[in-house]
């Protein structure tokens, strides 16, 4: 037995895992202050897309649309990538980035925005806005290709590289955190704070979390700055947490300017955030305080309250964003846990050369099945005629159905998350992202068992 990576045969898409690339560039978008995109395309592009975000952090989001009609996909519509620049400009007078967020039906049409963003820079901007300061940005995120995570990897990296300029050295660590929850960034705050770094948390989400305060303000914003993606040419280094979700804003920090990088590991888990650590002390020269010594030794003493106890042998089925689903896996793994079925939902090739696959494939010991260009319909075949039997599901919501008709308790994880109240606001990744997490999967397994009136020694327990 062994894993095995493969690409999913069926041509179309049942119930699909991701949305398309323009999702995930206006979600790199929100995490920066002062900024709205405007993503051309329908107007469905962004009415969806912020749904989802609303669904998924309960909050209100600013984002625009260029509204392309039946005429503009016939005759072009490079006109209201204009026109919706100069609205937004007079609108919101605070805005000074605005990401020109290209779709499909606009890619297909051939619409010239790098073009338009030059005549806008030369013509509008210098006769009705002489004096401000206003930074457009084209992104090209064809939606029929690639997926959120594609569309988000992309955005970073068009944004950094936009802003980045060398300068004197700052002394700060760039962290490009991929796409977490609010609560994710408090956790990774924390860890950087005990150590003593100063960190530039790129396209910052933590205020996503926002207050509804006494004057009614209920709209967030992200608090990654103009100046802090100006910085980042000038750190002392790059981690990116994700492969697929920032790796290639930080190969170009590297590439460009000679910023030392590290790529990964997502530090879900113990043994994946030992490994960050380390890689915060070799950037920085900082030492791993005994604080968090001591923090990693609770955490390591909660999991084992649960590991062999309660899950060893028990089988899993994950999907969602790659990164996210990977180290998921390695967690479930070192829990003693059975990941059978990991679906990746787009059409990245490179997937099988991702050295934690091909890890996965030297170690694991088992029938693994690892699936690319996946939907979640590779699961539900596999539950309903393929004889998979499983004791748990890990995914966003999308999935609950699955879980519904099967009658197989589900940890909701990834985005978005909807059908669950609060999950942002608590951590996967880190020491206490690890406990809550693994304490998550054994109370929702014990809640199956109360479910279905099964007794004790379904969970090790004599």
């Amino acid at each position: 037995m062994s894993c095995e990576v493969k690409e999913k045969e069926r041509a179309g898409i049942i119930n699909p895992i991701f949305t398309c690339q323009p999702a995930g560039a206006q979600f790199a978008s929100i995490g920066i202050k002062e900024c709205i995109g405007i993503v051309h395309g329908g107007q469905g592009c962004v009415m969806f897309v912020r749904l989802l975000f609303s669904q998924h952090f309960k909050e209100s989001f600013e984002l625009a649309s260029s509204s392309v009609h039946e005429d503009g996909a016939v005759f072009g519509a490079v006109h209201r990538v204009e026109e919706a620049v100069d609205v937004l400009l007079m609108r919101y007078p605070h805005v000074k980035v605005i990401p020109i967020i290209t779709t499909c039906s606009t890619e297909v049409i051939g619409d010239d925005v790098d073009g338009a963003v030059i005549k806008l820079n030369e013509g509008l901007l210098q006769e009705k806005y002489p004096g401000r300061e206003v930074h457009l940005i084209p992104i090209h995120t064809p939606s029929f290709k690639g997926s959120q995570v594609t569309g988000y990897d992309v955005a970073v990296k068009d944004i950094v590289s936009y802003f980045a300029k060398k300068s004197e050295p700052n002394g700060k660590l760039n962290l490009i955190t991929g796409w977490v929850n609010p609560g994710d960034v408090t956790a990774l705050k924390h860890l950087l704070a005990e150590i003593q770094v100063d960190a530039t948390v790129l396209f910052e989400i933590e205020s996503f979390d926002s207050p509804l305060m006494p004057d009614g303000s209920s709209v967030s914003h992200g608090n990654t700055t103009i100046e802090d993606l100006i910085g980042t040419a000038n750190a002392l280094g790059t981690i990116a947490l994700n492969r697929y979700e920032g790796g290639k804003a930080a190969q170009y920090l590297q590439n460009e300017f000679d910023i030392p990088t590290i790529i990964g590991p997502t530090p879900i888990g113990i043994r994946n955030t030992d490994t960050f650590l380390q890689n915060v002390k070799k950037l920085t020269g900082k030492a791993i305080p005994e604080s968090l010594v001591r923090e990693r030794g609770i955490a390591i003493d909660a999991l084992t309250d649960l590991t062999h106890m309660f899950f060893a042998e028990k089988k899993v089925a994950i999907y969602g964003n790659p990164d996210l689903v990977i180290g998921l896996a390695e967690f479930c793994l070192d829990l003693e846990m059975k990941p059978m079925l990991l679906l990746l939902g787009d059409d990245n090739k490179t997937y099988p050369d991702d050295p934690r696959i091909k890890e996965l494939q030297k170690n694991v010991d088992y029938g693994m099945e690892i699936i690319t260009n996946a939907d979640l319909w590779e699961l539900e075949n596999r539950i309903k005629n393929g004889g998979l039997e499983l004791d748990l599901i890990l995914g966003h919501s999308k999935g609950r159905f699955i879980s519904i008709e099967y009658n197989i308790p589900m940890v909701r994880v990834g985005f978005p998350t909807y059908d669950r109240a609060g999950l942002y606001r608590h951590p996967i990744v880190g020491y206490a992202g690890a406990t809550w997490l693994a304490e998550e999967m054994a109370n929702t397994l014990f809640t199956d068992m109360e479910y279905k009136k099964n007794k004790e020694w379904i969970l090790n327990v004599w």
